[in-house]
């Protein structure tokens, strides 16, 4: 299973002014975390809670759903083009970038088993937009179109340039290359696929997009490149099954938030740096920039009391930042805990030459990459630990489909629980809606005209 380890935030490590005293915290909040794990676990099956994320992973019918419709179109698509931002595209990069071979996208058809390349148009850059569709051959690429609402403008504005380029270039035959995930019933894009005839899977009620992950919204794009869907969802069954324990000795879910959670209200540190120790990992850290950012970044509690409480995520990625970051981390204001996420075991061995022997570099010879990747994540550990830093580190056995889903499902709770111990609304997301009206408003969306006059009256007096 995923291990935690948080004997860098000891008080008895960095000291008393830094760190904490977790066995005395952990039996004070003892009481605290059952009721909070008791209490999502009774909620996860009403409606309206948005807990129904903690289902996915027993979602037999979605599983088997994924799998025939992959089995149905293989060797069909050259491509996979996923449109979708948010919650609609991270998961999926970051599953897939873990999983896949590294640079599958560069890799023969034949070294990728002639499964299709996979693209995740995330943003609205009109230069990189353009670039990729003529960059592919829209005729050999399977479009998948995830939008839960069906209104999210960035998601259909792209869609809208595919679907009409798809419709020049094949004519009525355009719709075999469309599958859409979206609401149920509701929404535009349910409307318009229900008139085109397009495929369709379904982002279940009461999942919000940060938490879809293990949804058709991630599922689907796995399978269709070939992922072990199995695997993955095996991971999460089982991590939560862990999770489940309402001993916060025994579950690490609980542990990390508290440890987040006391870390920002009585120590100050209000920024949390994701800092993986494996490239393939490294958009795990974009994934969670959003999940703990939307999910915890709230203005008033449960209570309507205006609190402005959240701490900050921030993206590493070991070694790399270590040369960017480090130092502001070691020297700057002591106000972050960091979070390492170690791989056990690495599927590739890359030995270093005994060459240079008689230079200053010499000493790297006969060593391996692992060894090195593996000293320089010690080394930071260790001298963030000699300032006083606290920091924590989570270890996966290897990178695989069930790690990665013990690891991704782990974060979702960990994520619910440091809400309730806030006392907000993990769910929703007040301060994106406002942004996205003021976006229709612009854009001229019907409805809209009033606060689009106000907008502008705004902007013309900044």
């Amino acid at each position: 299973m995923l291990q935690l380890d948080y004997r860098n935030v000891l008080n008895s490590v960095i000291g008393d002014e830094h760190g904490l005293e977790l066995h005395s915290e952990f039996a004070a909040y003892a009481d605290q975390i059952k009721r909070i794990i008791i209490d999502l676990n009774s909620r996860k099956d009403k409606p309206e809670q948005w807990l129904q994320w903690m289902n996915l992973g027993y979602n037999e019918e979605t599983v088997w759903y994924v799998k025939e419709y992959a089995a149905m179109v293989k060797n069909r698509f050259e491509n996979i083009l996923v449109l979708g931002i948010g919650g609609s595209a991270l998961g999926g990069m970051a599953i897939c970038e873990a999983l896949l071979k590294p640079y599958w996208n560069m890799l023969s058809a034949e070294q990728r088993n002639n499964l299709p390349r996979i693209f995740f148009l995330d943003n609205i850059d009109p230069d990189q937009i353009a670039g990729l569709l003529d960059s592919i051959d829209l005729t050999k690429t399977l479009v998948n179109v995830i939008t839960k609402s069906g209104s999210t403008a960035e998601t259909m504005s792209q869609f809208m340039i595919v679907k009409d380029r798809l419709e020049k270039e094949m004519g009525d035959n355009y719709r075999q290359n469309i599958v859409a995930t979206t609401d149920r019933s509701t929404g535009f894009l349910r409307q318009i696929a229900g008139e085109e005839g397009y495929k369709t899977f379904v982002v279940p009620d009461d999942v919000g997009g940060r938490f879809s992950v293990f949804s058709a919204v991630g599922l689907l794009p796995f399978a269709l490149v070939g992922l072990d869907v199995d695997d993955i969802v095996q991971g999460v069954k089982d991590m939560d099954l862990a999770l489940k324990n309402t001993d916060i000795n025994e579950n690490i879910a609980a542990q990390n938030a508290l440890i987040h959670y006391l870390m920002d209200t009585k120590k100050g540190k209000n920024l949390s740096v994701m800092m993986p120790y494996s490239s393939r990992l490294k958009y795990v850290s974009d994934w969670y920039v959003q999940l703990w950012a939307e999910s915890l970044g709230k203005e008033f509690n449960k209570n309507g009391e205006r609190v402005n409480v959240g701490p900050t995520p921030i993206k590493a990625l070991g070694a790399t930042d270590q040369h960017s970051q480090i130092q502001l981390y070691n020297e700057g204001p002591n106000d972050k805990i960091v979070t390492f996420i170690r791989v056990g075991q690495f599927d590739s061995t890359v030995e270093i030459p005994r060459i240079f022997e008689y230079t200053g570099i010499g000493y790297l010879g006969g060593k391996t990459i692992n060894d090195l990747i593996n000293a320089e994540a010690d080394a930071t550990k260790v001298a963030l630990t000699d300032y006083q830093r606290p920091n924590v580190t989570l270890t996966l056995s290897n990178i695989s489909g069930y790690t990665l889903g013990q690891l991704l499902y782990m974060l979702e709770v960990q994520t619910a629980i440091a809400g309730e111990l806030y006392g907000i609304n993990t769910f929703n997301q007040p301060g994106v809606e406002q942004a996205k009206n003021y976006t229709y408003a612009l854009m001229g969306r019907a409805g809209y005209e009033e606060s689009a006059n106000s907008i502008k009256a705004k902007m013309a007096a900044v």
